[in-house]
């Protein structure tokens, strides 16, 4: 029988308000893209989970489409909530999205009222819950009126299915659009999931001074750019690694002699820091103020560890963010 740890909330500065909001969320969340699908093994994945929780990850990042196949990642951590953590339901921050394919026809992907809705409902009932902590529009829809998707996004909140609205992959022009209407609509943007790392910057400085200036919070994803700002390809590509095993998001030819140059001397900086390459590269993005949560994914148990040892120091002197700049542009 699973008891969390008891010391989980140990540390209040593990904590960070999201954008205006009341909400506090983890510097480190939980991302179940990878790893928790039908395909993996149950063991291990709730293993990661519960690993988390007892760590004081209480935030859960999932989406429609998380797998394979599409939606058993919903499936898996419905099973471990109803197992192991569904006691604890009041402690957790459970999101899901809507956006990417999920059905054939007309109205299985996009931005539609009609699409969204129906995903949510899916979603809730493949996890066993009545709501969701946060709903987000997982990108944007190019022919969908904006008025449309951000409405119901306020629909799935006022409905009592979602406590908060978010937005994913929006630009910073469309994101301040979206904010804008929920805030007439009596829903105002939570937070905003974009993707950021060291090797992937398209945030700087836009989006970030947007989410800024709306209040939005922001949790960012792939901040290890999928694995590659760890130690894990230094000696080649292991068999278990995204590369060696699920190329369908990073493929060994992306792994190129000039990336690893790179993450090498980020590796010799980490390491006079007193930190791994990984703990490096989640500090880095924390560094902003407006980032509240760095979203990670796990293969193994002792990678949530090393995660969260990361804010044990988040502090860079300006020497040192310009050395790591000079590294990034060379």
């Amino acid at each position: 029988m699973y008891s969390p740890a008891p010391n989980r909330y140990d540390s209040p500065s593990f904590y960070r308000r999201c954008g205006h909001s009341g909400l506090r969320l983890p510097l480190i969340s939980l991302g179940l893209w990878h790893n928790f699908g039908a395909k993996d093994s149950f063991e291990n994945a709730r293993a990661i989970a519960l690993r988390a929780f007892d760590l004081g990850i209480t935030c859960f990042d999932l989406a429609n489409n998380y797998g394979p196949p599409d939606g058993s990642a919903e499936e898996t951590f419905g099973r471990i909530l109803r197992e192991s953590l569904g006691k604890w339901r009041d402690e957790m921050v459970i999101t899901t999205k809507a956006g990417y394919y999920m059905w054939p026809g007309p109205y299985g992907e996009w931005g539609s009222r009609k699409y969204l809705l129906s995903s949510l409902d899916q979603s809730l009932k493949r996890m066993g819950i009545p709501y969701v902590d946060i709903f987000y529009s997982h990108r944007p829809d190019p022919d969908t009126p904006l008025e449309e998707t951000m409405g119901a996004l306020a629909s799935a909140v006022r409905s009592g299915k979602a406590i908060y609205a978010g937005l994913s992959n929006y630009g910073p022009a469309e994101t301040a659009r979206a904010a804008k209407i929920l805030r007439e609509l009596g829903t105002p943007c939570l937070i905003h999931q974009p993707r950021y790392s060291m090797l992937d910057r398209w945030v700087e400085p836009q989006l970030l001074a947007t989410l800024e200036a709306e209040g939005i919070g922001c949790t960012v994803f792939s901040p290890l750019a999928k694995g590659v700002l760890t130690d894990r390809y230094f000696k080649g590509i292991p068999a278990d690694s995204r590369a060696g095993h699920d190329q369908r998001f990073l493929r060994p030819a992306d792994i190129t002699d000039a990336v690893l140059a790179k993450t090498r001397k980020l590796n010799d900086h980490a390491q006079s820091r007193g930190q791994t390459l990984a703990q490096m590269a989640l500090a880095w993005v924390l560094r902003h103020k407006v980032v509240t949560s760095a979203l990670i994914g796990a293969s193994k148990v002792q990678q949530v560890d090393d995660c969260v040892g990361a804010v044990k120091n988040l502090n860079f002197s300006a020497d040192e963010l310009a050395h790591i700049e000079k590294i990034l542009a060379g």
